[in-house]
C-alpha cells in the first residue's frame, strides 16, 4: 500500500526535520530517513557553534535570521539551546591581511585583540607564535540535540511523520505526483523536498535530473584530554590559515584539523593523517602536549559549486524542491533555512525576516547552476 502525503521530505538530518516541521503547519508531511534514526550523519557530528560571521553572504543572512527562533522558549524548545562561548581568531606571521579582512567584513561584531589579551582568554597560548587577533563575543555554543528534538516535537505535534530505515531507491513523476520507492515501502506526494545532505545529487539522479555538482567534503575531529587544566571559560579558537581549530567540549578539547577533503557520499570516518597534521599545528600554538586522543570521528560537509545554499524548485521538472548545500553551516542556519523552505513552498515568497537581511530568491535558487 502506498502512503500518500502533500509533501515528502527526503533526508532526516537537521535540514530535513527542520523543513518538515515548518511545512507541517499547513501540509501533511512525511520525512524519509535512510538510517535507523534521524540526525545520524552530519547533524550528529557537528562542532555546534553559532557564529554570525562564518561563511558567505547567504549563510550569514540565514544564520542571523535564525537567532530569534533559537533564543525563543516555547513548548518545543523549553530550555536554552545557545550558551556563551565566543570565538578567538588569531593571525600567525603572514596572516595579518586575512585577519584584517575578516574584522572589516564583520560590521563591527569582531573586535581587535592583542596577543596579550588573547593569552588572558586562553592562558596556554604561545605568544611568540602569534601576531594579533580578533574576538567575536556573540558567538555561542549550540545544543544540537535539543534543536533537533524541538523540530521533531513540532513536526509530530502538527501530525507529521518520520519514517526511518527508508532508503530511497526510486523516484518517478506520474499522474501529478512523485512516487517514491524505498526499502521500507512506497510513498507519493505532489512535492518532494530533496534534503538528503551528501546524497542530494544521487536523489536528483533517481528523479531523472542531471546533478548540480555538490561536493561532499570530509571533516575530522578528536577529543583531547587537558590533564586537569580548567578550560571551561576558553573561547573557540582558530588561526587564519585554518590549519586547526579547537573548542571546549565537556571539560576536554575538541580539536579539528579543519580538513575539507572531497569524497564520495558515505558514512564518514576520521582521517588519521589530517588529524596528525592538525594536532601538530595545534602544538605549535598551544602549550598542551597531546599524548593521546580519546575519541575521533569524521563527518561530511556538502557544498554547492558556489558554496551557498541551494533552496528552491528545480525548473526542469514539476514539484522537485532542493534544500541542499548547507556546508558546515547547517545547524546555525537551520531555522532560517526551514523558514525559507516553508515560505517558498507555501507562499511562493521569501519570508520577511529573511528579506530584511537582504536574502533574495535568486541568491539561493537552483537555476543559477542550470544555464
Amino acid at each position: 500500500m502506498t502512503r500518500t502525503a502533500d509533501i515528502i521530505v527526503i533526508g532526516g538530518g537537521m535540514a530535513g526535520i527542520g523543513a518538515g516541521a515548518r511545512l507541517s503547519a499547513t501540509s501533511d508531511v512525511i520525512v524519509l530517513e535512510r538510517e535507523s534514526q534521524p540526525g545520524y550523519h552530519s547533524t550528529g557530528r557537528s562542532a555546534a557553534m553559532f557564529i554570525e560571521n562564518y561563511g558567505g553572504p547567504v549563510i550569514r543572512q540565514l544564520t542571523k535570521a535564525s537567532r530569534k527562533s533559537l533564543e525563543e522558549r516555547n513548548e518545543f524548545w523549553p530550555d536554552p539551546v545557545l550558551g556563551p562561548r565566543g570565538v578567538l581568531y588569531m593571525a600567525q606571521p603572514g596572516e595579518e591581511d586575512a585577519l584584517d579582512e575578516l574584522i572589516a567584513g564583520s560590521d563591527g561584531s569582531i573586535g581587535h585583540v592583542t596577543v596579550a589579551e588573547a593569552c588572558e582568554k586562553v592562558p596556554l597560548l604561545k605568544p611568540e607564535a602569534l601576531v594579533r587577533g580578533g574576538y567575536e563575543p556573540d558567538a555561542e555554543d549550540m545544543d544540537v540535540n535539543a534543536i533537533l528534538m524541538g523540530f521533531r516535537r513540532l513536526l509530530k505535534a502538527n501530525g507529521g511523520e518520520i519514517a526511518c530505515s527508508n532508503e530511497v531507491s526510486g523516484l518517478e513523476r506520474r499522474d501529478g505526483a512523485w512516487h517514491v520507492t524505498t526499502d521500507g515501502g512506497t510513498y507519493s506526494a505532489a512535492i518532494v523536498v530533496n534534503a538528503a545532505g551528501a546524497w542530494v545529487d544521487v536523489i536528483a539522479g533517481l528523479a531523472g535530473l542531471d546533478p548540480i555538482g555538490f561536493a561532499p567534503c570530509r571533516r575530522t575531529a578528536a577529543i583531547v584530554p587537558t590533564s586537569g587544566v580548567d578550560i571551561s571559560s576558553w573561547p573557540t579558537f582558530t588561526v587564519m590559515n585554518e590549519s586547526f581549530y579547537f573548542k571546549p567540549e565537556g571539560g576536554k578539547l575538541l580539536v579539528s584539523p579543519a580538513d575539507e577533503t572531497e569524497v564520495e557520499p558515505h558514512d564518514a570516518f576520521a582521517d588519521d593523517m589530517a588529524l596528525a597534521e592538525g594536532i601538530d599545528a595545534f602544538g605549535k600554538v598551544v602549550d598542551i602536549e597531546v599524548t593521546r586522543v580519546e575519541h575521533t570521528w569524521g563527518g561530511l560537509r556538502t557544498f554547492s559549486p558556489d558554496r551557498a545554499h541551494v533552496i528552491g524548485f528545480d525548473p526542469r521538472t514539476e514539484g522537485f524542491f532542493w534544500f541542499a548545500g548547507q556546508g558546515g553551516y547547517g545547524i546555525q542556519s537551520a531555522h532560517g533555512g526551514a523558514m525559507l523552505v516553508a515560505g517558498l513552498i507555501h507562499d511562493n515568497d521569501v519570508p520577511a525576516p529573511l528579506a530584511e537581511q537582504g536574502l533574495t530568491r535568486a541568491s539561493v535558487a537552483p537555476d543559477r547552476f542550470l544555464g
